[in-house]
């Protein structure tokens, strides 16, 4: 694979790469926020973060200042989702949150957030993670990066890809749409499409292999996080506006890859690809977040404000039948 992909990062915060989403009626109606199954978190909880936020951080006043507080109620209940999510994997995968690492990610959430400088749709994200219960967020990261190391090295998909990379037939975002709606038209559409764009002189390939070990970064994002069958289109590179669609053949959580050039994750990049593995969690625990927040985003594995403004797009091949 020709492109140099990264994932779009969540949160950026302290320890280097911390590196976090972790947040009786249903969503549609006021009192609830988030649904997940029978559990809800209401609209009151989010709000006591977001106010407990505006009383102690002089970056959230900022953001109450611009009118961009609707950032830091969506970066909370991303996080809150993921919380969940995290606290049943690690469940079900025996993992246990080390207390010398969440001790030390408690002592970097004390600091306060930076108030300058930042994106503040991230910046957002960080001021959430310090208004939440200190021990909460941290126990999050630490098995969030637990997980990621315990399927980091036998992690592997295989997939068919094209790109778009010019906007000579419109915004690109828009062709990757639709080149993504093409691939998932049938089982075979994706071959011949890539074929056609390959021998146009594009980056397309056939028959992919990457392991995790040989581009963490890039396993932090959507293209590990769906199972075969599944069309997948995102953003890989944003320094280029290159997006990728990508067709998943199959999907290793058991992989022995010979990687001739395996490159050490760090733990943030650790922490990402635990979040990555929650995605298909968080499918079928149906997930219903109120619409005042805005959308869940699978690619990002946190909530935009509307479906029109999701970071890309996934989508079951029509017909796939699962081997």
């Amino acid at each position: 694979m020709r492109i140099m992909g990264r994932p779009r990062a969540l949160v950026s915060v302290v320890l280097g790469c911390l590196l976090l989403a972790g947040c009786g009626s249903g969503p549609s109606q006021t009192r609830a926020a988030i649904l997940i199954g029978d559990h809800e978190i209401t609209v009151d909880q989010v709000q006591q973060v977001i106010d407990r936020a505006v009383t102690q951080e002089p970056a959230a006043q900022q953001l109450a200042q611009q009118h961009k507080l609707d950032l830091l109620g969506r970066a909370i209940v991303g996080q809150l989702v993921v919380h969940e999510m995290i606290t049943r994997a690690a469940q079900r995968e025996g993992l246990r949150a080390d207390p010398a690492l969440v001790a030390q990610a408690v002592n970097a959430l004390s600091q306060p957030s930076p108030t300058s400088g930042i994106d503040p749709a991230v910046l957002a994200g960080d001021i959430a993670l310090r208004a939440r219960d200190h021990t909460e967020a941290a126990t999050d990261y630490v098995l969030e990066r637990a997980l990621g190391e315990k399927y980091f090295d036998k992690l592997s998909v295989d997939f068919d890809y094209t790109t778009v990379s010019t906007d000579d037939n419109g915004p690109r975002r828009e062709q990757a749409e639709a080149k993504a709606k093409q691939f998932a038209a049938s089982p075979n559409a994706a071959t011949t499409l890539v074929r056609a764009d390959a021998g146009a002189g594009m980056d397309a390939e056939l028959g992919t292999t990457l392991p995790a070990l040989q581009s963490p970064m890039f396993a932090g994002s959507v293209l590990f996080g769906v199972p075969a069958g599944t069309v997948v289109s995102f953003e890989a590179d944003p320094s280029q506006s290159v997006w990728l669609v990508a067709v998943i053949r199959k999907r290793d959580l058991n992989a022995s890859p010979a990687v001739d050039q395996a490159q050490q994750a760090t733990a943030g990049q650790l922490a990402s690809v635990g979040i990555r593995l929650l995605q298909q969690d968080v499918e079928r625990s149906g997930v219903k977040i109120n619409p005042r927040y805005g959308v869940w985003d699978p690619v990002a594995m946190d909530v935009a404000p509307s479906a029109a403004e999701v970071s890309g797009f996934v989508l079951p091949v029509e017909g796939y039948v699962q081997p």
